[in-house]
C-alpha cells in the first residue's frame, strides 16, 4: 500500500496514467505513445505484484543484484525490465540477461562490453545513451558533445540496438526547472537525425516533472514516488 495519505498502488497508478494522458493530449500526442516505466528501486515484491495486477508491464531498476532477485522471485510474468541506474562494465554480463532495455550507456567502453556479452548470449540488447546535460560531476552520463560520435560507434555494434537518449536533470521541486534539459535532449535527438541516426526514444521525466517532459517529447517517463510514496 502507499505511504501516509497516499492511496493504494492501483489508485495512484490511475492518477498518474490520467496525468500522462492529459499531458499527452495537450501536445496532440497519443497517450499510448508515452511508456510508463515504473521505478521499483527498494520496493518490495508485494507492491510490484499489485502494480502488475493493475496492468503495469514495464519496470525500472537501478541495481543489477536487486533486480535479479526480484525478477527471479516473480517468475514468468508478462513484464519487461529496464535498467535505469549507473551500469558498471563488470555487471554487463548480468545486465544483458536480465533487461530488455538499458537506459544508461555512457561510454563506448561500456557499449562494447554490452555488445560482446550480448553476442555471447545470442541476443541483441536495446540501449539508450545517457546524457549528462547539466555537466554535474556527481552525475553519470556522456557529455553532450560526445553523443554524436558515441551514437555513430554504437550503431556499428551488431548486438546492440541503439534506440534513443536518456537524461536526468538536477533535482528540483519546480518542474519547470527541468524544461531546458528536456528541450536540450530533444535538440540532440534532432541533431543525430541530421547525421542519419534515427533514435525514436526519449527517456526523460520522473515523478516531479514528467508532465513537462511529455510536453517536450518524452516517449518514456520513469515514475516511482508518485505511485509508491517516499522510500523508507
Amino acid at each position: 500500500m502507499g505511504n501516509g495519505t497516499m492511496g493504494t498502488v492501483r489508485e495512484n497508478l490511475l492518477k498518474v496514467k490520467d496525468r500522462i494522458a492529459q499531458a499527452a493530449g495537450r501536445v496532440g500526442k497519443n497517450p499510448e505513445d508515452v511508456k510508463l516505466v515504473l521505478v521499483t528501486k527498494t520496493i518490495g515484491l508485494e507492491q510490484i505484484r499489485e502494480a502488475i495486477a493493475a496492468g503495469v508491464t514495464t519496470f525500472g531498476e537501478n541495481y543489477v543484484q536487486e533486480a535479479r532477485t526480484k525478477i527471479e522471485a516473480l517468475g514468468s510474468t508478462n513484464t519487461e525490465w529496464h535498467f535505469i541506474g549507473h551500469l558498471q562494465t563488470n555487471k554487463a554480463k548480468y545486465a544483458v540477461r536480465l533487461f530488455n532495455l538499458i537506459h544508461s550507456v555512457d561510454s563506448i567502453k561500456l557499449a562494447r562490453e554490452l555488445d560482446r556479452r550480448s553476442g555471447l548470449e545470442g541476443r541483441v540488447v536495446g540501449c539508450l545513451i545517457e546524457v549528462n546535460l547539466a555537466g554535474e560531476s556527481s552525475k553519470f552520463g556522456a557529455d553532450k558533445n560526445e553523443v554524436v560520435d558515441l551514437a555513430a560507434e554504437m550503431t556499428s555494434l551488431q548486438h546492440l540496438s541503439l534506440r534513443g537518449l536518456m537524461t536526468m536533470p538536477p533535482y528540483s521541486e519546480d518542474p519547470e526547472s527541468s524544461r531546458p534539459y528536456f528541450i536540450a535532449l530533444r535538440t540532440l535527438k534532432d541533431q543525430l537525425e541530421r547525421h542519419q541516426i534515427s533514435l525514436p526514444e526519449l527517456s526523460m521525466g520522473m515523478s516531479a516533472d514528467f508532465e513537462v517532459a511529455i510536453d517536450e517529447g518524452a516517449t518514456m517517463v520513469r515514475v516511482g514516488r508518485a505511485i509508491f510514496g517516499e522510500r523508507g
